[in-house]
């Protein structure tokens, strides 16, 4: 590999509130947003539009004033929240809409009480929606890493081929070890056309304490089989993770506000690495409502 391009990539304002005692005005949201910006955060997930009315507002605001980072809003794969949030996004200068469906057998029964070809459609319809409203999709299966890996391929395959640009893989009860994960991400790469055209997205949580190891083995794994980007986000203290000095200078300068946790790695065709590091405040005990 050659030089590291660091991609940062903020998820506070999302997943962070769903840890207890992380709940944000928009005002608060749209104050952090801007020091996310000025530290150079590069990608900042504002909110979940279709959450509440607050989240939409926050999104909307945090689009027509903050203007140089991607501003990204999470959606379940239903038409209403894909609208909501490309509403919310629609003053952005650069948007992207997260669309997730659980894909896990536990989490279609009990959960979503869908067939395996009715989360794949809806996962075909989501990503096509979303692309009404901008270019750059990105599409989670929840719960990838308990999910059949015959039919995580299968989904995976569906929303590239309806043009999602990044596909997040997370590990979302924090259940995988490092060797499992990266093999997810082998047996991916290998079977599905286009994986390696796409950014592959880790997502790791720290309930066994692996959210690194599991990241970073998602990395590698990404990097070793060349793909364009390999991007992976953990739900970590930040205490554990120094992969730039921005994120340590994130926690000096907002000490009244949640503090960021998470990274990210990518490596491009061209030989330099990119590596996306995604921070965020979420911690052990936070709920599981949404892929992160």
């Amino acid at each position: 590999m050659g030089t590291t391009d660091v991609l940062i990539f903020d998820t506070t304002l999302r997943d962070g509130e769903q840890a207890p005692g992380n709940s944000l005005t928009p005002e608060e949201k749209l104050r952090l947003a801007r020091q996310l910006d000025a530290l150079g955060v590069d990608i900042i997930e504002a909110g979940f539009p279709a959450a509440s009315e607050g989240d939409y507002r926050s999104v909307r605001e945090i689009a027509a004033e903050v203007r140089r980072p991607v501003i990204a809003a999470l959606a379940r794969c239903t038409e209403g929240d894909i609208d909501l949030a490309g509403e919310a996004l629609g003053a952005a200068e650069r948007s992207r809409i997260h669309v997730f469906v659980s894909t896990s057998d536990l989490h279609m029964r009990e959960k979503l009480r869908l067939t395996r070809d009715e989360v794949v459609e809806r996962a075909r319809a989501a990503v096509r929606r979303a692309r009404r409203f901008t270019e750059d999709v990105e599409f989670s299966c929840e719960d990838a890493s308990r999910s059949d890996p015959d039919f995580l391929c299968r989904v995976v395959q569906a929303a590239i081929e309806e043009g999602a640009t990044t596909i997040n893989l997370p590990d979302t009860v924090g259940y995988a070890m490092p060797a499992e994960y990266g093999a997810m991400f082998r047996d991916v790469l290998a079977r599905v056309a286009g994986a390696d055209r796409v950014t592959l997205s880790a997502h790791c949580h720290d309930d066994l304490g692996l959210a690194v190891a599991n990241s970073l083995a998602g990395r590698r794994t990404s990097a070793s089989r060349g793909t364009r980007r390999s991007t992976s986000t953990m739900a970590s203290r930040a205490s554990k993770i120094r992969p730039t000095s921005r994120t340590s200078t994130a926690r000096r300068s907002l000490p009244s506000l949640p503090a960021p946790a998470s990274t990210t790695c990518s490596p491009t065709r061209s030989g330099c690495s990119r590596l996306r590091v995604s921070t965020h405040c979420r911690g052990r005990s936070a709920s599981r409502a949404a892929p992160a």
